[in-house]
């Protein structure tokens, strides 16, 4: 315990807001490169290594796919292994090399197929890449997804750590850091799908991906410039092994007396938990009571170890697939109450996911000038994602400045509105983004049909009617997507925040995924014997407006659900360690509320 206490007040001396700069650069940087780099890829795997479309679409998902499942593995080295810190850097130089190596193939000719020959008569024949060119891409891709797997879940809780719990103003602090580190994640992803676009669309590959491969460079060297710095909480061995523990142990006792379940009863080790609970431990519960059969003693759980010398007496170890400690089995508890408000997450990404394919469509079949009267010049379909991103950005700013103060005074929060709550406004305003997106696509296909233009040629409708659907789910993500961030960090055991990050990204991928599934089934069940469906390849033909009041009904249930499993969730008690003045004990202070 002593040693654990000299650990913390050393790490107490690091850390803070100092660290910021240093964390919110790499940030910055970091996204800048990963999504300049994935944003347009699909055009460059089509255009310039002559991939046809299935293959570069099929590509991309096994890419994106890749790179969903890697967070759980980094996440794994991080807590177990290696910390965080060094699980950063490790991952961010094995991304910096596979974005130059893919620099250097798009800036080298012989590394990408021959230009297509436009002169022969009945159109252009392309060559197909050759398969060692392939080879460089797939090493490439593959670089980007182990990178990502180490950065993902572990930049968000690294910079969380720099904040002690133990101190109130610094937990205050902490849920500050969610909201600007979003609003950094939402900044440079603004600049991506601008300009770092507008330089491979007009300039050149060569350049368009050495930007964002340069940008990888600043972000690695601005993270690795703050090491003296940082707090650096060490890996303290697999919580996947821990949480196995508990559920053997309780297996095995099964049929023990629950007599033995009382709390006072209840096996406990602060010296053993120390490493693995540095700013408190977990307090027993009555929920998932099974589990605390686990910390019940029996016979032969408990050995003895042998004196190494006449200083001290044996002391009992336990035997740890046998007998655990109440606060491992509170871990466990834990991560199995956080499931269901997990699950709740997934059906928001799969609404908002739907800006990127349908609203897109949309987009390409409205008038996009940005001044009809005045310009020529439209807004790219693709580019309409910035209002989404800028209706985020201005919402996190609002609620960090305003929102945030006045809710404070009415709640006694730190943050304001709990986690929870946050969630709850941010899955209601998503049901309002895909009902409004509904009737404004009933409108467009009217607007078509009415303008002579269901079959091709441009909609006399602007483009601007979608900016409703894009702004709502900019102000739903703002909500949900750093509520949910919170929620994770903070009801995560204290050892296992960098693998509840990688779940946050996890319910990300699933969200994408539940969307590619109802897009099939809903194919699918809408078929007609003529053919006809409501998404077909021509929208003006189909019944999209249906398909998003489908994914509001099945949103509205999940907001059902989410508020039930919300209003029976219980939040984590910690036993937050207080310094004491003038001695080395420590104050409690339980969590219950937050």
């Amino acid at each position: 315990m002593e040693a654990a206490a000299m650990d913390k007040t050393k790490i107490r001396k690091k850390g803070g807001l100092r660290t910021m700069p240093f964390i919110f650069a790499n940030e910055v940087a970091e996204k800048l490169a990963v999504v300049g780099f994935s944003t347009n890829m699909l055009i460059y795997l089509t255009q310039q290594m002559h991939m046809p479309l299935a293959k570069a679409a099929t590509t991309l998902t096994n890419f994106g796919g890749t790179s969903a499942m890697t967070p759980l593995i980094g996440a794994y080295l991080a807590d177990a292994v290696m910390g965080r810190f060094w699980t950063i850097a490790g991952a961010s130089l094995v991304y910096q090399v596979g974005m130059a190596l893919l620099t250097v193939s798009a800036a080298l000719p012989q590394f990408r197929p021959a230009p297509c020959n436009t002169a022969v008569a009945g159109g252009s024949t392309c060559e197909q890449a050759l398969p060692w060119q392939l080879a460089v891409l797939y090493v490439c891709l593959f670089l980007n997804s182990v990178g990502a797997g180490g950065y993902r879940p572990c930049i968000v809780a690294f910079g969380a750590d720099q904040f002690d719990e133990s101190e109130s103003a610094e937990r205050a602090r902490t849920w500050g850091f969610f909201n600007w580190y979003y609003f950094c994640n939402g900044a440079s992803m603004l600049v991506a799908v601008t300009a770092v676009v507008y330089v491979q669309d007009n300039v050149g590959w060569g350049w368009g991906l050495g930007v964002p491969a340069a940008c990888m460079g600043v972000s690695l060297a601005a993270f690795v410039a703050g090491y003296p710095m940082y707090r650096r909480l060490q890996p303290v061995g697999s919580p996947f092994t821990r949480l196995a523990q508990v559920v053997v142990a309780a297996v095995r006792k099964r049929r023990v007396d629950r007599a033995g379940e009382e709390t006072g009863r209840l096996y406990e080790n602060d010296e053993m938990d120390a490493p693995i609970s540095m700013y408190g431990k977990l307090v027993h519960t009555n929920q998932l009571s099974f589990f605390d059969r686990a910390a019940i003693i029996t016979d032969g759980n408990l050995l003895m170890t042998e004196a190494t010398s006449g200083k001290q007496p044996p002391s009992p170890v336990p035997n740890l697939w046998r007998l655990s400690t109440v606060h491992r089995v509170e871990e466990l508890k834990s991560v199995i109450r956080m499931g269901p408000i997990w699950a709740a997450g997934i059906l928001v990404i799969t609404a908002s996911s739907q800006q990127g394919t349908f609203s897109l469509q949309q987009a390409s079949t409205m008038d996009r000038r940005v001044a009809p009267h005045l310009s020529s010049f439209q807004i790219p379909a693709g580019s309409m994602t910035v209002f989404s991103l800028l209706a985020m950005l201005v919402t996190l700013f609002v609620y960090d400045r305003a929102l945030v103060p006045l809710a404070r005074r009415y709640t006694g929060l730190d943050r304001g509105i709990s986690f929870l709550h946050r969630m709850g406004i941010g899955f209601t305003i998503s049901v309002a983004a895909s009902l409004v997106a509904g009737f404004v696509e009933r409108h467009r296909r009217e607007a078509a049909a009415a303008g002579g233009t269901t079959d091709a040629g441009t909609a006399p409708l602007s483009a601007y009617w979608l900016v409703p659907q894009y702004a709502l789910h900019g102000i739903a993500e703002a909500f949900n997507s750093v509520g949910h961030l919170e929620f994770m960090y903070d009801q995560a055991p204290e050892s296992m925040r960098s693998t509840a990050t990688a779940l946050f990204w996890l319910s990300i991928s699933l969200g994408s995924y539940v969307s590619t599934l109802l897009i099939t089934v809903v194919h699918q069940w809408s078929a007609g014997p003529d053919g006809s469906n409501w998404l077909p390849d021509n929208i003006n033909h189909g019944k999209l407006d249906y398909f998003y009041w489908v994914v509001t009904l099945l949103q509205v249930m999940n907001l059902v659900y989410y508020l039930i499993c919300a209003r029976r969730y219980k939040f984590k008690p910690v036993q937050h360690h207080k310094a004491g003045e003038g001695d080395d004990k420590s104050m409690v202070e339980l969590q219950e509320n937050v």
